[in-house]
């Protein structure tokens, strides 16, 4: 059986975007504009899930949101967009979307007011991601075919977004190994640094703690490099004496 063409360019084009390297933001702007490709709706929101809050969060929209965008959030189980995440099943109501018992109005959300809704959940590996709404201003029947589609790209997407998002993570947490690993050693030089102060001045601990700080507030300069130059300095007082180094 033969895929019909605009199928086989959808195919390709969510391939491409899973394979590719793009940020998380263009990959939600990607995925609003399969949404409308697949759906010709009126509007378009896409949902996150931030698992440790419960929460489900506006991430992109095709009608501007910027001041909800992140800041627009739902309890798993709120409203409809919340009943699909909790239960990660589709959601289609051809008309009257307001009228369902598990509908929530959002004022900032215009698109509430209308009249057709489909929400499909973003998954990957049968964990939760995120959802996908979509809106139609007037009734609109959706179709089988639309549905499966709109699924296939809730699963397809949702595996992208979540390797997307543990790259975040990861480059994330190395970049914080660096900066631990930073002030691992700028402290080792500061307390070598103390020490020579506390032998050359006969200061105590606090006392030299003290006058680094001071001096790098007097100097604008960082401790780590005020700690530097004394170490030097004392390494190079120890070569002309003959003695060795630390």
């Amino acid at each position: 059986m033969e895929i019909p063409t605009p199928q086989v360019s959808l195919l390709h084009r969510v391939s491409n975007i899973v394979s590719s390297e793009l940020s998380l933001d263009e990959m939600l702007g990607e995925i609003v504009g399969l949404t409308v490709q697949v759906t010709d709706c009126d509007a378009c929101l896409v949902y996150l899930c931030e698992k440790e809050a419960g929460e489900i969060v506006l991430c992109a929209s095709q009608v501007p949101h910027a001041h909800e965008l992140g800041n627009l959030r739902m309890k798993m189980g709120e409203g409809i967009t919340g009943w699909v995440a909790e239960h990660k099943s589709v959601v289609a109501l051809s008309s009257n979307a307001a009228q369902d018992k598990r509908f929530k109005r959002f004022r900032a959300l215009v698109e509430d007011t209308y009249d057709a809704f489909l929400s499909v959940p973003l998954v990957s590996s049968g964990d939760l991601i995120g959802v996908i709404n979509v809106h139609h201003r007037d009734r609109h029947e959706h179709s089988p075919e639309e549905i499966s589609l709109l699924s296939f790209i809730g699963e397809q997407m949702g595996g992208a977004i979540y390797k997307n998002k543990l790259a975040e993570e990861n480059a994330r947490l190395k970049e914080e190994t660096v900066e631990v690993k930073r002030k691992l050693e700028e402290r080792k030089l500061v307390e070598r640094a103390k020490g020579i102060l506390q032998r050359r001045h006969g200061l105590t601990e606090e006392d030299s703690y003290l006058q680094l700080r001071n001096e790098s507030r007097r100097l604008r300069r960082p401790m780590k490099d005020l700690a530097e130059a004394i170490i030097f300095t004392e390494e190079l007082n120890k070569r002309a004496s003959g003695e060795t180094t630390d």
